[in-house]
Parts: structure tokens; C-alpha cells; sequence
């Protein structure tokens, strides 16, 4: 059911002569940023008033549907339960992509991506889009499934998440993220989608000359991702991915640095044979300690690990499933609420921990596994609606391509992760009694916000080696 907040655009009047580009990415600056509002982290939905032209509202949920989010179950403490819903979405969001994308990769792929970065940006594009467009967006990226049905309360949600996630009293760990929005300078955007996204995720409108000076544009805004995250994100947007139709670009970027709790003493580390998907071994630094680990053997005896970075609020968690069980059939049968199960079922138990030292990146478009979820109309000139970014109505614009980037680095003193998407608008135990984690060979690996369990980052290590 849509309800459209001013005048609409009859099809008969689309023009099909413009392109939006959306990008979006990991590793930042700050979200949180307040215009409107003194402080967005401490506002009521009155201090924030989300007026964007079309309102989608999702039908009802039943009790049985994965969209259910199991109100039985206990929300965290001084949590909003809407923000606990919005997360555990973007988590089923984040598992589904995954698998999408693990089909169209080779069993010794790497695969590293931020399914947060992905759902924020696509939230911003949300605010301009009416009709079946913000439907399918509703849908596919699980927003559907919040108790608070309309599409438009999710911003103030996305709002409250980031303040959550990136405004942190724990310094020992680094988690912040970055929105902005490059617009071409000879358009005036629609004055309520700046307002939102400057007040909500903190996304000023920088305007660039998209038509006269399309690599330069390029150039400006790959710098300013690459400023972002540290240097580590560079040539999200590849060449000729800018052009004279370009419209708009929207950039999300999150970036996380943290130490261990348990540091891995660089003494203790050896060379060892790590096992690829593809029957081969190579010589990868594989890092060693003994020590207490929140830890559990699951089904068919795979084993989930998690290793907590200093502050405990986030963690990373690995999955390693037995020599005889192959990744991709962990990957098949993943779901949210089996995670979850995993996660709720660790313990903390004395272990031996040997994890690979590695870096690896990744990039991709989102389009294609974006189109087979149910995200068709974006992307198509003829079916595309987004009237609600530039002034006027405009209703020519879709998303020509999403482009995503991440990177990822483990060693002894910790982690380094960053991602980008852009869419075009020792000593040896001897204790034979131990447990043993011993991640040489494929494994699954999650960096998440512990309370929310927010999905910060996903990813499969296959072929450490190398790197």
C-alpha cells in the first residue's frame, strides 16, 4: 500500500535520459552528525520529522514468518525494539546476500563484503523512491519486517542503529562510518531527501560537474572514500562508471580497527599448511594462543569460535566447519535464526587457538545478485521510481550499477576491516584433553556489534595464502 506525499509524475512524461549512480562503502568518518537537530543520538521522532515523498506500508506479519523477529524473544537492555528489529533485519539481509553471492564465486574465492554498508546506502536511495521501486526495496532488504510498518519511520531506526554502532565510549576499538551525497551541480535535489539525509545518516550534498567533467568527478569522489577509509578503499568507482547522464552518487563507508582483548604473541607464530577448497595447500603465519574463548561445536561438528576485540562490544566470530564437511554446504544451510542458535549456544572454555594471519579484499557489483533477490525495478529505466530526489518530481532517474569494495586484515595485534559499495545514483599446547580451533582450512568469518548482534562484516577466508 504506498501513499505519495505530493504530485506525482505520469509514466507517459518519463524522459529515461538520466542515471543515477548509488555508491556505497566501508570505513569512515562519523555518523551522528546533527544539522536540524542538536544532537540526532538523543532525539525523539518529533525532533526528526521523515517526510520523503512515497510511504510504503507492509502488510501484516504472521507469527511464523522469518520477518516475525520472535517478539518473545528478550530485546537487550535500554534498547529501542525497533532498532533490535532493524538490526536482526539487516542480518537476514546480510546472511541471503551472502549466499547469493557465494553461488557466483568458486569454492577457493575469497569473499569479504559489509552487508551493513550495503543496507545503509540502498536505505538512503530508499528516501527517493515511490511505488513497486520502494516496495522491492522494502522487501529485499528485510525493512518489511520491522513491527513499525512504514517505510519512512525506518530512517529515524537507521538513526538510532548508527548511534548505537559508531558512537562508542571504547576507544580501544575503531568502528565509524560515513555517508555523502555527489550530486551534479547543474540539478537542484529535492530539498526534504537533502534534509533527511544530512540529519539521519549525515549525508551533505557535495556538488560536482558530472556532465563536463565526468572523470574528475570520479576521481574526487573515489578520493574522498579512499580519504575514509584510511587509504585502504581506493577505485571503488571504476572508469566510465561516471558519465554526462550521471545524477547523483550516494557514498557509505565504514571502517573498524581493533585490538585483541587476548593479543597473539608474534613469538609463537609458524609457518603451517593451510588446506584450500581446491584440494592444495600453501604455507601460510599461522598464529597461536592458549586461553579462555567463548566457544562451541555445533552441528555435524562445526566449530564457532569468537574472538572479542579490546571493550568486548564487538567481536569476531569464525566458523570452521570439520575437514570432511565442505564451506559451501555450511554456506547453503546458514540462516539467521541458525546463527543465532550458534551465537546464543557459546560458551567460555579454556583453548588452543591457532588462526592465520592474512589479508584479503574484495570487490563486486551488487546488481545482478541484487536483481535475483527481488530488486528489479531499480535498476530498469522503464520501471524505475524515484521522483523524491530532485526538485520537481523527476522521474527519470534508476541505478545504472551499485559497486561494493572491502578489505580485511588479521594478525597478532588485532583486526583492520573496511568496505565499499558504490551504486551508480609459539610454545604448542601438550594437554591432549584441550580443545583445539585450528582454522587451516576454509572458514567463515563475522566481525559484529555483540549487544544488537549487528553483522558489521561477513566473509569467507579460502586461500589466506599470499597475502
Amino acid at each position: 500500500m504506498f501513499s505519495n506525499r505530493r504530485g506525482m509524475v505520469a509514466p507517459g512524461e518519463r524522459k529515461l535520459r538520466l542515471l543515477s549512480l548509488l555508491l556505497l562503502g566501508l570505513w569512515g568518518g562519523a555518523a551522528c552528525h546533527g544539522t536540524a537537530v542538536d544532537d540526532v543520538c538523543t532525539a525523539k521522532p518529533r525532533d526528526i520529522p521523515v517526510n520523503p515523498m512515497c510511504i510504503y506500508r507492509a502488510p501484516e506479519k504472521r507469527a511464523t514468518e522469518p520477518g516475525g523477529l520472535e517478539k518473545e524473544k528478550r530485546v537487550p537492555e535500554a534498547t529501542n525494539r525497533r532498532v533490535w528489529e532493524l538490526s536482526r533485519a539487516n542480518s537476514h539481509f546480510a546472511t541471503t546476500f551472502y549466499q547469493h553471492l557465494a553461488d557466483s564465486k568458486k569454492d577457493d574465492d575469497n569473499i569479504f563484503l559489509s552487508p551493513l554498508s550495503i543496507s545503509t546506502a540502498f536505505a538512503m536511495t530508499k528516501l527517493g523512491a515511490c511505488n513497486d521501486t520502494l516496495k522491492q526495496l522494502m522487501e529485499v532488504f528485510k525493512f518489511n519486517t520491522i513491527s513499525e510498518k512504514t517505510s519512512d519511520q525506518i530512517h529515524f531506526f537507521f538513526a538510532k542503529l548508527n548511534c548505537r554502532l559508531y558512537r562508542k565510549a571504547n576507544l580501544s576499538s575503531h568502528l565509524v562510518s560515513a555517508n555523502r551525497l555527489f550530486g551534479d551541480k547543474s540539478l537542484t535535489f529535492n530539498e526534504t531527501y537533502q534534509d533527511i539525509s544530512e540529519v539521519v545518516y549525515g549525508a551533505k550534498l557535495q556538488p560536482l560537474d558530472f556532465k563536463e567533467n565526468a572523470e574528475k568527478s570520479r576521481v574526487t569522489i573515489n578520493n574522498w572514500v579512499a580519504n575514509k577509509t584510511e587509504g585502504r578503499i581506493t577505485n571503488v568507482i571504476p572508469p566510465d562508471a561516471i558519465n554526462e547522464l550521471t545524477v547523483l552518487v550516494l557514498v557509505n563507508t565504514i571502517y573498524f580497527k581493533g585490538l585483541w582483548k587476548s593479543k597473539f604473541s608474534p613469538e609463537n607464530t609458524k609457518q603451517e599448511k593451510f588446506y584450500k577448497g581446491d584440494d592444495k595447500s600453501c604455507s601460510v603465519s599461522m598464529m597461536y594462543q592458549e586461553g579462555k574463548f567463548r566457544y562451541r561445536r555445533v552441528a555435524e561438528g562445526t566449530q564457532v569460535l569468537e574472538l572479542p576485540f579490546k571493550g568486548d562490544d564487538i567481536t569476531m566470530v569464525l566458523i570452521l566447519p570439520k575437514p570432511e564437511k565442505n564451506l559451501a554446504k555450511v554456506e547453503q544451510e546458514l540462516t539467521p535464526e541458525l546463527l543465532q542458535e550458534w551465537l546464543d549456544s557459546l560458551e567460555e572454555m579454556m583453548l588452543v587457538a591457532h588462526v592465520p594471519r592474512f589479508r584479503v579484499e574484495d570487490s563486486f557489483s551488487l546488481k545482478e545478485h541484487l536483481q535475483d533477490m527481488g530488486l528489479v525495478d531499480l535498476f530498469n529505466p522503464e520501471k524505475s521510481h524515484l521522483p523524491g530526489i530532485v526538485a520537481e518530481g523527476r522521474n527519470d532517474l534508476y541505478v545504472s550499477d551499485a559497486f561494493h569494495k572491502a578489505f580485511l586484515e588479521v594478525n597478532e595485534e588485532g583486526s583492520e576491516a573496511s568496505a565499499s559499495t558504490a551504486i551508480m545514483i609459539a610454545g604448542r599446547s601438550l594437554n591432549p584433553n584441550r580443545v583445539t580451533f585450528r582454522a587451516n582450512r576454509p572458514f567463515l568469518v563475522l566481525i559484529r556489534e555483540v549487544t544488537l548482534n549487528t553483522i558489521v562484516f561477513m566473509g569467507r577466508i579460502a586461500n589466506p595464502c599470499g597475502n
